[in-house]
């Protein structure tokens, strides 16, 4: 890899991060290559990423000096922390100054941002629309990276913000699928009404990252959502049918409904659809399809992504 532009990415071995690294090692013949960012680089998604040509670090985002050495000699980085390990606010915001610090310190000249808005800006602690979640927040897996977006800015450091959509992965590992019902049928039930929700596929996101990347210079200090469709519940539940082959029935229930839910995201989940559906056109508009496929040519849609995983959608 001496010749290429290397992207240090973190949480190489998790959903965004992969798909990223990924991307890079299959385009050969590219600019770029990859240094794997891992806490465990014996890990068996590791050690796939060195067979692949990946270069595999051990470092930390819970300690700076090991992001700075990480980030030593790279071109590019990818930055993203996963609020659902600890479901700790602040621990985003403590990895998020470190990384941006890290950044800077080793001159990195792109950094890619992961993050998401921060609810609080139109929907304000004591608005009582919703419920504040931790003291702090409104949606606390959107807020702390919202919030932490300002770490970047104010180290200096040439980023891209980076927003993504709701993984269609979460009909398979974070509960949200289609659930038997006492009649037989399945229903597809998520707080969000009429309002549309972008969504996309895991492994799209971090191509759509490497298109930044090979964009250069033209989205630094632009914020940037990718989406591989816009959908209703009745469209999600629809494409359900039919790749499932089974009907599946949309039941919109409400935010407060759902809050009430014996699911330890229940809340921040409920609170993130709601804020989605009062500012559909907003949080849409930001997420263009057609910019996500100018980054990624092969964007899956919906029922593509279903196509290759409905196999894996738990029906229980």
């Amino acid at each position: 890899m001496a010749n290429k532009k290397i992207i240090a990415v973190l949480g190489a071995t998790g959903s965004q991060g992969g798909g990223l690294a990924r991307a890079i090692l299959a385009d050969r013949m590219g600019a770029f290559g990859v240094r794997a960012v891992t806490r465990d680089p014996q890990s068996e998604k590791a050690r796939e990423l060195a067979k692949l040509g990946a270069e595999v670090v051990r470092a930390d985002a819970n300690n700076m000096p090991s992001l700075r050495k990480a980030f030593d000699g790279v071109y590019g980085a990818y930055c993203v922390t996963f609020f659902w390990e600890d479901f700790l606010p602040q621990t985003e915001l403590a990895q998020a100054a470190a990384m941006a610090t890290a950044a800077k310190m080793a001159g990195v000249k792109h950094v890619i941002w992961s993050t998401l808005e921060d609810t609080r800006l139109k929907i304000p602690l004591k608005d009582k629309r919703m419920p504040t979640l931790m003291s702090k927040y409104k949606v606390p897996h959107f807020d702390a990276k919202g919030e932490s977006d300002k770490a970047f800015q104010q180290a200096g450091v040439p980023t891209t913000f980076f927003r993504t959509s709701f993984y269609w992965e979460n009909f398979i590992y974070f509960g949200l699928g289609p659930k038997r019902q006492p009649d037989g049928k399945l229903d597809l039930t998520l707080p969000m009404g009429t309002a549309k929700l972008p969504g996309i596929a895991a492994e799209d996101i971090g191509r759509c990252a490497f298109g930044v990347f090979r964009k250069g210079v033209e989205y630094i200090g632009q914020t940037i959502g990718v989406a591989g469709e816009h959908l209703t519940g009745v469209q999600m539940a629809a494409a359900l049918t039919r790749a499932l082959g089974q009907e599946v029935r949309y039941d919109g229930v409400t935010p407060e409904v759902y809050r009430g839910y014996d699911n330890a995201a229940a809340k921040d989940v409920a609170n993130m659809f709601q804020y989605i559906s009062e500012f559909e056109g907003d949080f849409c508009g930001v997420r263009n399809v057609e910019t996500s496929r100018s980054l990624n040519t092969d964007l899956q849609n919906f029922d593509r992504w279903l196509s290759r995983n409905k196999d894996r959608i738990p029906l229980e």
